[in-house]
């Protein structure tokens, strides 16, 4: 087994006048890092002629679509894994400082943002889905590194020699399933979709390889990972949120693929 590292979850303190300073997680700053490279990856393939768009688009874009993860991914997280507690308190909306950031809620909000900043341009859904789809992989691998630094997300007790003792656990050796996520939702989905994409393609078949294979990813890490403790199994000892939550994404992700090679006139 391996010991987890003694990781401060507190990357560094901004300092204030007249106060002790602001706190800033690795959490957080992952979430700058994952940004930030979605941003790089966009200007590599923003003027392609299927996409045409300027850095003032792609600065545009970033805003937006980022006020709709963070905006999404807070509000899915208390409606998806903490609906009992917002209906007894909607005010736990508003209670960041607690934590609690859903994937399902921010890709939600992310695809809100992007069409709508998409129809301000007069671009369609398709192509700003199909375009997210090849910049924002590796950002989600990154936040995934920001859930092992913060010690929270890990996974299910193993014997597993790579198995590590996270801290504030049982002191079992656990799956590092952040990480396994880290490497196939991250870096596998973004190579799978950027050689994917590197000559034209079907429109809609890049949003729908994203949704096929970040779904199986996610619910195959899902069989390791540890289930929220409030919720738990939701069936058979072995069914999570996360994979009710992310079926719909694999189901709809093999109809659109199968919808962009019937419909394939519109070439990416």
């Amino acid at each position: 087994m391996i010991q987890y590292p003694n990781i401060d979850p507190i990357a560094f303190t901004i300092p204030v006048p007249f106060a002790s300073g602001i706190p800033v997680r690795w959490y957080g700053l992952t979430y700058l890092i994952a940004f930030s490279i979605a941003y790089f990856l966009a200007t590599k393939r923003h003027n392609r002629p299927e996409f045409g768009f300027t850095k003032e688009n792609l600065s545009d874009m970033l805003f937006y679509c980022a006020m709709g993860v963070i905006l999404g991914g807070r509000i899915g997280y208390v409606l998806f894994y903490g609906f009992d507690r917002f209906i007894e308190n909607p005010l736990v909306l508003f209670e960041v400082w607690k934590g609690g950031m859903s994937f399902h809620g921010g890709f939600i909000g992310y695809c809100l943002a992007a069409y709508l900043y998409g129809r301000s341009i007069n671009r369609s859904v398709w192509t700003m889905w199909d375009f997210s789809a090849q910049i924002a992989p590796l950002g989600l691998g990154a936040v995934r590194v920001g859930n092992f630094l913060g010690a929270e997300l890990y996974g299910r007790a193993t014997d597993l020699p790579w198995g590590v003792v996270f801290p504030n656990s049982d002191g079992l050796p656990r799956h590092p399933s952040q990480l396994y996520e880290a490497f196939l939702e991250g870096l596998v989905l973004f190579l799978i979709i950027w050689i994917f994409t590197r000559k034209p393609r079907p429109e809609k078949s890049a949003a729908a390889l994203f949704l096929i294979f970040y779904g199986l990813f996610r619910s195959l890490v899902e069989f390791v990972r540890e289930p929220d403790a409030h919720i738990g199994y939701i069936a058979w000892d072995w069914l999570t949120m996360g994979q009710i939550l992310t079926m719909p994404m694999m189901v709809g992700g093999v109809l659109l693929w199968v919808w962009a090679y019937r419909s394939k006139s519109n070439q990416l």
